[in-house]
C-alpha cells in the first residue's frame, strides 16, 4: 500500500510517502497560513498532486479536528477561515482515495505509539512544548477524543488562578508559563538578545539564566503533577525541541518524583523519538486503519 501523508502546521507543511514500511520522499513547503484556510487546503492539494499514484492519504493538521468527519472544528487566527473546512470531503472528492484527518498532536502521539517512545505502552499521555502546550491522551493505543474531539487541551489547565482575567481564556493557564514561548519571554526580560531557546541554553552556565530555566521547569512540573494524579499513566511522552536538552529532562525528573504521591512514582518520562516526522507517521498509521 502506498500512502501520502501531510503534516499541516502554521509555518510549514511536511509531506512524505509510506511504502514498504518506510517513510521516504520527505519534503517541506511554507504553509502561507495567513492566506487562509481555503488557500492552505489548495496548497495541500497541489503538494499531493506532485506524488505518483497512491492508495490513501493521511493528514495531520493544526486545529481541533472532528476525526470522524475529517473536518476542522476550530482553528485560531493563525490560519484564518480554517474553522469548518471539510478537509476529508474535499480531498476524497479530488483524489478518490480514502483520507484520514487528525489533529497534529494526536497524530504525533499515534506516531510515537506505533513507531517511537510510546511503543510498549497501551496507555500514555503525550505533551508537546513549543509555541504553546499541546496534549494527547492514548488509551488502549487509541486517542481519547472526548465528547467533541477536543480532549487533551492540557495547555488550558489553570495553574495560576491569581493571574486569571475575565474573558481571557488562557490567562493563568499552563501554556502561559510552561511553553517554550514563555521561557524565551522570561529570558528576554533579563537579556533582550536571547531570541530563541538555542541561544538561551548556550548560556546555561550563567547563574541568572539557569535560575530562569529552573523556574520554567518547575512550571512544567506543576502541570505534570496534576495530570499524573488524574490519569495515573504508566508513561508520559514529552515532545518539543527543548526536550533535546538533557538538563531539562534530568532536572524535571528530580523535581517531579518528590512532588507526587509514592504510589504514582512508577510513571516513566520519555523523550519523544520521532522529531518532525511524528505527525507524518501518525497520519500514516491512521490511514492504514481506514476501512
Amino acid at each position: 500500500m502506498r500512502i501520502v501523508a501531510l503534516d499541516i502546521g502554521g509555518t510549514s507543511i511536511k509531506a512524505g510517502v509510506w511504502e514498504n514500511n518506510q517513510l521516504s520522499e520527505i519534503k517541506e513547503y511554507p504553509t502561507n497560513a495567513k492566506a487562509g484556510g481555503e488557500a492552505v487546503v489548495a496548497k495541500a492539494i497541489s503538494i499531493l498532486k506532485e506524488y505518483d499514484e497512491f492508495d490513501r492519504i493521511g493528514i495531520s493538521t493544526a486545529g481541533q479536528v472532528d476525526s470522524v468527519q475529517g473536518m476542522i472544528r476550530y482553528a485560531n487566527e493563525n490560519i484564518p477561515g480554517y474553522t469548518g473546512m471539510k478537509v476529508k470531503e474535499i480531498l476524497e472528492g479530488t483524489f478518490h482515495v480514502p483520507v484520514a484527518v487528525e489533529n497534529d498532536v494526536n497524530a504525533a502521539a499515534i506516531g510515537e505509539a506505533a513507531f517511537g517512545a510510546g511503543q510498549g505502552y497501551d496507555h500514555f499521555l503525550c505533551l508537546t512544548y513549543g509555541t504553546g502546550v499541546g496534549g494527547a491522551i492514548v488509551i488502549n493505543k487509541k486517542i481519547y477524543t472526548g465528547a467533541e474531539f477536543s480532549a487533551g487541551e492540557f495547555g488550558s489547565m489553570i495553574v495560576h488562578p491569581e493571574d486569571r482575567k475575565e474573558g481571557e481564556y488562557f490567562s493563568g493557564c499552563y501554556e502561559k508559563y510552561a511553553s517554550t514561548t514563555a521561557l524565551v519571554a522570561k529570558a528576554q526580560a533579563y537579556d533582550p538578545t536571547i531570541t530563541n531557546g538555542r541561544k538561551l541554553f548556550e548560556r546555561l552556565d550563567e547563574d541568572p539564566i539557569k535560575q530562569i530555566v529552573d523556574e520554567w521547569i518547575k512550571e512544567i512540573m506543576y502541570g505534570l503533577v496534576s495530570l499524573i494524579h488524574i490519569f495515573n499513566p504508566p508513561c508520559i511522552v514529552l515532545g518539543g525541541g527543548v526536550f533535546a536538552q538533557t538538563y531539562v529532562v534530568e532536572k524535571l525528573e528530580k523535581m517531579l518524583y518528590t512532588n507526587i504521591m509514592p504510589s504514582f512514582r512508577n510513571v516513566v518520562l520519555r523523550q519523544a523519538e520521532l522529531g518532525n516526522t511524528a505527525g507524518l507517521l501518525g497520519a500514516v498509521k491512521l490511514a492504514c486503519t481506514l476501512d
